[in-house]
């Protein structure tokens, strides 16, 4: 009887753990599902080099003067730096017309100085993407060089080109062309080459093996060297039907519907995760991400395996010098978070080098709202669901600068092409400049403003580019010594976003999807939700919400005083809160 006592006993111990195993599992169920991965957790912080540091006085930030920052680089909580075209170049387009792959732009030091930064990088756990500029090179790279000089060389097809006899080749657009043509016409061997971008920039040929066994050399090298992930630059133009059909009339208003994601992208992108990315630990992300949904799928689902994200324009080309409205943006936002929430990964971001500040686009830089607005901003960029991309100086709030006033005072190429493409077309000048003063790539690429010193601590020489005026207030020395400042908002977001999978890993709901005002939306893993609450606008806004009461523990909030009652929550103009679930 004791025997049968102490079996039954023992049965129902045995019994027990299991149903406690079996809860256990059921609780961390979220957690086991997820598919982590480093680069999903990254904040990604992109540096300019021209732009950042200049250590030597000739105006031109440089690899010494990233090495010098790099404690402030870790010091905001971010974990990746994405760093603009380094290698070097004639500077056509500011390093992205690559004359050399394996070497460092004399502006910018020398490789030694590159091994250094890159040390120095890993030594405080940052990792570096690296830009691969390869749908073109520049027109003094050695092997154009070499395919120019006559149509039998070695070289000749490792660019596309069609022979004069044949008559012009059918029309193709070009982005920074005076005259928007991609042909541009070669007196020495009789032909026409093909550039996408400006004449100094001509397109290499993918359909050529060995353009790619090239390419894919190239990524090995810096993969080598310990580089931690590559973005490809305007990759998804890199196939094209090279028997160059023609296109209907006024396809350039819709380009990239007949430039991107031609056939025989993915085969290139497949190969290049074989030969490179599938043997090292890098992250890899490509320039555009299709046409749709679907495309973007196509490029970054793990199943495929090409790349890692998709980083898709549709957001950031949403605000216009007229306006914007918020619920397009927040229609653009959801749909790409909701495609994207079972499988592949997506990039957030609202600028780069190839935008005018956020916080003059977006928001508003008047001196009432800049700080507020550029929190807010941040606040969306580092609690969506996909990899943040921050760009230097979008930490501040730095904004467009106003000494760009006329077409003389620009620098960027697509700017001066574009004006004398629009003057030659009879186009309304003033609503171009308009358009241009709201919209310029040279917004994006004014000079760090480290302190309120000459030239904000930036350069000893002239910049190569106007400061803006506002450093004298907007600077780093200033931000850090202010508690409440758009730097130390920046880093309370970082800090919370490292520490909270459900911002990472979480699911995104949309809530009050038609007000005209107010950005609101969860974030939920597991038992774990957050409440994220985005005023887009100057004036005070109440919200109610029933769920509200759920949510009382204050993770974020960007101004010193919170009015939320039971379901009920007046937000200051631009304020963002972010809230927990009790």
């Amino acid at each position: 009887m004791k025997k049968l006592l102490l079996f039954s006993l023992l049965l129902s111990v045995i019994v027990s753990c299991n149903e406690n195993k079996k809860t256990s599992n059921t609780s961390t169920e979220p957690e086991q599902s997820i598919d982590k991965k480093w680069w999903k957790e990254a904040i990604v912080y992109q540096i300019y080099p021209r732009s950042f540091q200049d250590t030597d006085g000739d105006g031109v930030g440089d690899l010494q003067g990233i090495i010098n920052r790099l404690d402030y680089v870790k010091d905001l909580g971010v974990t990746a730096v994405w760093l603009n075209p380094i290698y070097s170049s004639p500077n056509d387009d500011n390093g992205y017309d690559v004359s050399d792959y394996r070497n460092i732009m004399s502006d910018f030091g020398t490789m030694e100085d590159f091994d250094t930064m890159l040390s120095e990088m890993h030594a405080r756990d940052i990792k570096l993407v690296m830009d691969i500029v390869v749908n073109h090179s520049s027109d003094e790279h050695p092997w154009f060089k070499e395919s120019r000089s006559s149509r039998d060389n070695p070289y000749r097809d490792y660019y596309h080109w069609w022979p004069a006899e044949k008559g012009e080749p059918h029309y193709r657009y070009s982005l920074f062309d005076a005259e928007g043509n991609a042909w541009k016409y070669d007196e020495k061997t009789n032909a026409y080459y093909l550039h996408y971008f400006s004449q100094k920039q001509p397109d290499l040929n993918w359909e050529n093996p060995k353009v790619r066994q090239e390419v894919y050399d190239i990524m090995t090298y810096w993969a080598e060297k310990g580089v931690d992930g590559f973005r490809l630059d305007a990759f998804q133009f890199a196939a094209k039907d090279t028997t160059f059909p023609e296109f209907p009339k006024g396809f350039e208003k819709n380009f990239i519907q007949y430039y991107a994601m031609q056939d025989g992208l993915h085969d290139y992108l497949k190969e290049m995760n074989e030969q490179v990315f599938s043997k090292y630990d890098v992250m890899s992300v490509a320039e555009g991400a299709g046409r749709t949904l679907e495309e973007a799928h196509e490029l970054v689902d793990a199943d495929r395996n090409e790349i890692n994200m998709a980083y898709a324009f549709d957001g950031v080309d949403i605000p216009k010098a007229e306006g914007y409205e918020l619920s397009t943006f927040k229609e653009t936002s959801s749909k790409w978070d909701s495609a994207f929430a079972d499988k592949g990964w997506i990039s957030i971001f609202l600028s780069n080098h190839d935008q005018a500040r956020m916080v003059s686009r977006y928001a508003n830089d008047s001196l009432p709202y800049r700080a507020p607005s550029a929190k807010m901003l941040n606040t969306f960029i580092l609690s969506m669901r996909g990899t943040p991309y921050c760009y230097f100086g979008d930490e501040l709030g730095m904004t467009n600068n106003p000494k760009l006033q006329n077409i003389e005072d620009y620098q960027d190429i697509a700017a001066i092409n574009g004006y004398k493409k629009a003057k030659s077309q009879g186009e309304d000048m003033e609503t171009f400049m308009q358009n241009l003063r709201f919209g310029s790539r040279d917004h994006g690429r004014t000079p760090m403003q480290w302190d309120a010193s000459e030239h904000a601590g930036f350069t000893s020489g002239n910049p190569w580019l106007p400061l803006n005026p506002n450093y004298i207030d907007v600077n780093t020395e200033a931000e850090l010594a202010d508690e409440n400042s758009v730097l130390n908002h920046f880093k309370k977001m970082t800090a919370l976003r490292k520490e909270s999978d459900i911002l990472i890993y979480g699911d995104y709901e949309l809530l009050l999807p038609e007000h005209p005002q107010v950005y609101a939306y969860t974030r939920s893993l597991g038992d774990e939700q957050f409440l994220v609450m985005l005023n887009f606008s100057k004036e005070k806004v109440s919200v109610t919400l029933e769920e509200l009461g759920n949510f009382s523990e204050l993770k974020i909030n960007n101004y010193s005083n919170l009015n939320k009652q039971a379901n009920e929550l007046q937000l200051e103009p631009y304020q963002a809160v972010i809230l927990a679930k009790s």
